[in-house]
């Protein structure tokens, strides 16, 4: 009976995560679930679920929450705050965290885990696009099983041999030549930089493939997505940027693949359902039931494949060069991100205009390697300083 944390239970991620957990009450048993604010959905889950813990982000959504679980008469404990998420991340009881915390408020409570040695399921990118080499050197420091969640990575660790180690982050070795991380292209596949000039939030949010939240379903449609998934499979595999190629594919069947030195390439295929990657890792080395329904090729009938468009959706280009740049610039760059898609979001500068806040914050600042945790929240905190700033001088 594996004991699990899930933090960001309320999100997609999260809510996948827990119903691959109910199909197996006998080998799975949660111990916390977290969330920001969405209370009325994780009281929900705490009365199906009955974890010890839930953690919120403040004490009088803390509050509310108690109370919601008092009618129901459920016996859970509401903590709030990092500290909460942190230990509920590192609780000696626990044996598994999956890390589903949307951005860079991810980062802390996951680091946690990893300190104390604990199996990760990582589908919070951020983590290791802002802290890679702290983070992996704590991996490594610690023994904690790192597996990744994102149906890219996942798919690259399924195609990887078995000499590849039993984790991420051994390098390139066994015949591995090339990986090529599979693209949906998004909503916007195939128009030009001008078309997207007045597209909507709502029209970026309409993934053709994914049910996704808000801010990754934007990331997705402006392919930074998939510049931050190149950066997180940089660290995860521990293979150099130019050994890293974007597949623009449109039907998400296949999620990504492995080139070797012989000329096979390898590729993991399943319907587009991040149950299959939540199940892959949860059971790893072992297989159980995700409640995914099976592939049926002859339905699919075909796949395509095309090389992404730099020049309408330039944020890929800016990670890849972020990437190159190392240091803290991976950090710069998702800091800046997250103020701009707030930004779009909330429709105060337009969608074509996320990738010059990027640009101009990477170019704005100094780019040094971070010797710790508090070196990465700085730079962290100086980019959004920055792109916040910029972005009021676009609107006036």
């Amino acid at each position: 009976m594996q004991m699990i944390t899930v933090l960001g239970a309320t999100g997609s991620i999260g809510v996948s995560t827990l119903d691959v957990v109910a199909r197996h009450p006998d080998k799975y048993a949660v111990f916390a679930l977290t969330a920001h604010t969405q209370i009325d959905k994780l009281a929900e889950q705490c009365e199906q679920f009955s974890p010890k813990f839930a953690v919120v982000g403040n004490a009088a959504l803390a509050n509310q929450l108690q109370t919601k679980l008092r009618v129901r008469g459920s016996r859970t404990e509401v903590i709030y705050g990092v500290d909460a998420l942190c230990q509920v991340s590192s609780d000696a009881a626990v044996d598994t965290v999956m890390a589903a915390i949307v951005g860079a408020a991810g980062l802390v409570p996951t680091l946690a885990a990893v300190h104390a040695g604990k199996k990760i399921l990582l589908a919070n990118k951020e983590a290791l696009v802002m802290a890679g080499g702290l983070f992996m050197q704590a991996v490594a420091d610690s023994g904690s099983v790192l597996l990744p969640i994102d149906s890219e990575h996942n798919a690259i660790f399924q195609c990887l041999p078995a000499d590849y180690g039993r984790s991420p982050g051994i390098g390139m070795n066994s015949g591995v030549e090339k990986l090529l991380l599979s693209a949906s292209g998004g909503p916007f596949r195939g128009m030009s930089l001008e078309q997207m000039h007045a597209v909507t939030p709502d029209q970026a949010c309409a993934h053709p493939n994914w049910s996704m939240g808000r801010k990754i379903s934007v990331d997705s449609a402006s392919l930074m997505n998939k510049g931050l998934e190149l950066i997180e499979a940089c660290w995860l595999f521990a293979v150099p940027e130019q050994s890293i190629d974007v597949v623009v594919h449109p039907q998400s069947i296949i999620h990504s693949l492995v080139q070797y030195s012989d000329g096979s390439v390898l590729a993991q295929l399943g319907n587009p359902d991040m149950r299959t990657p939540i199940a892959h890792a949860l059971a790893w080395p072992q297989r159980i039931e995700s409640g995914v329904a099976n592939l049926d090729l002859f339905d699919v009938a075909r796949l395509d494949f095309e090389k992404p468009d730099m020049q309408a959706f330039p944020c890929l280009g800016i990670a890849r060069e972020a990437a190159q740049a190392g240091a803290n610039a991976a950090t710069i760059l998702n800091a800046a991100n997250e103020i701009a898609v707030q930004a779009f979001l909330d429709q105060r500068i337009g969608f074509t205009q996320i990738a010059s806040v990027v640009a101009q914050t990477l170019n704005s600042q100094v780019i040094n390697e971070p010797e710790s945790l508090e070196a990465v929240q700085e730079s962290d905190n100086q980019a959004r300083l920055y792109s916040s700033a910029y972005i009021k001088s676009l609107e006036k």
